[in-house]
């Protein structure tokens, strides 16, 4: 596991658009499907115990609120502070989350996972949630880390959603984001939303992928029914199939976006990519299930101050590799979050 990441931030040391790590999965995980599944539901997330959470509320400046979990484990004063943006119908619980807090313990820094309105278990109480391009919410939460950690660097991840709207609000911001936050990483995000929203609509992603995230996200639209009557079309919610009919009757409207298409176009990070200002990594697979490779940035579409990491091979928040005395079995995913923990932990 070290060496692998050793040797993806040396690879990646001082990078504007690659090299991208030639990762190689196990033999047994052929094909993208494979490496993302396997990686949410069977590989190993840490190199020991699990993190322990303690949970902090946040009122927000609209009457509403949010829910924080900080790892718990010691750390200096000053240490630097790894926050971690969460994906789609994610939490601390996330493999990701899980992963990447591991990495900050063994590294000494301090963790903090602020969960979008809606995904702590609890429903929020305003009338609206958290969408892909939510870079209002994610300056408020960074602006308020900072005040709160005047000693400590802020370093940021996103994944997937989550990691688009932090690049969007890195180019929102352009040259504007507070000194204490120093880089920030997206992994696997969406930066195209309308070629990934269409993509994860289609076959196996249909079938699959879309049903899990609308088995959890219909149910808590129902319940932001139930706290604002005539908020939006029961009927037509139930008969939501995919993505984009959610967002159209839910996610767009209850956010300020025309519709789904005015919602994916607004709310993309790509076009504001070639305005960021802070270090900053993309990294994409290029078989991932739900960014169509040719979507992805490309280096003439970026800053100088965005690296591009495009491997072949990873799927979506996957990138699990063997472990090492079991034949290839059953795999980890720490690879990845040591390596991008890395590259951020060089930008100090």
């Amino acid at each position: 596991m070290p060496n692998i990441a050793t040797q993806l931030v040396r690879q990646l040391d001082g990078c504007r658009a690659g090299p991208p790590w030639d990762y190689s999965p196990p033999w047994w995980l052929p094909g993208g499907h494979a490496q993302t599944i396997w990686a949410a539901l069977y590989a190993r997330r840490h190199g020991g115990a699990s993190p322990l959470w303690t949970r902090e509320r946040w009122n927000t400046p609209d009457g509403d609120f949010i829910d924080v979990d900080h790892a718990h484990h010691a750390v200096a004063a000053d240490a630097p502070l790894l926050v971690l943006f969460h994906g789609l119908e994610g939490s601390s619980a996330s493999q990701y989350a899980v992963a990447f807090a591991d990495f900050a313990s063994r590294q000494g820094l301090a963790c903090a996972v602020p969960h979008f309105r809606g995904c702590s278990g609890e429903l929020n109480h305003a009338p609206r949630a958290y969408h892909s391009g939510d870079h209002v919410e994610v300056d408020w939460i960074l602006n308020r880390f900072v005040n709160a950690n005047p000693q400590r660097s802020i370093l940021a991840v996103g994944v997937s959603l989550g990691g688009n709207a932090l690049l969007r609000w890195a180019g929102e911001q352009g040259g504007s984001v507070p000194s204490q936050v120093k880089a920030v990483a997206a992994v696997c995000s969406p930066l195209d939303l309308a070629a990934g929203g269409h993509a994860i609509g289609k076959g196996f992603n249909r079938w699959v992928y879309t049903r899990m995230f609308l088995a959890s996200m219909v149910p808590k639209a129902l319940k932001k029914l139930e706290q604002h009557p005539g908020l939006f079309d029961r009927d037509a919610l139930l008969g939501a199939r995919d993505l984009y009919t959610f967002d159209n009757i839910f996610t767009a409207p209850l956010h300020g976006f025309k519709d789904t298409d005015d919602y994916w176009a607004r709310a993309s990070a790509k076009p504001l990519l070639s305005d960021v200002r802070i270090p900053a990594l993309a990294l994409n697979a290029r078989n991932d299930p739900f960014v169509p490779a040719y979507s992805l940035p490309k280096k003439t579409e970026v800053s100088h101050s965005v690296c591009l990491w495009q491997p072949e091979q990873g799927g979506h928040v996957g990138f699990p590799v063997p472990e090492a005395g079991w034949l290839g079995v059953p795999g980890h995913v720490r690879a990845m979050p040591d390596a991008v923990g890395q590259w951020l932990l060089k930008q100090l």
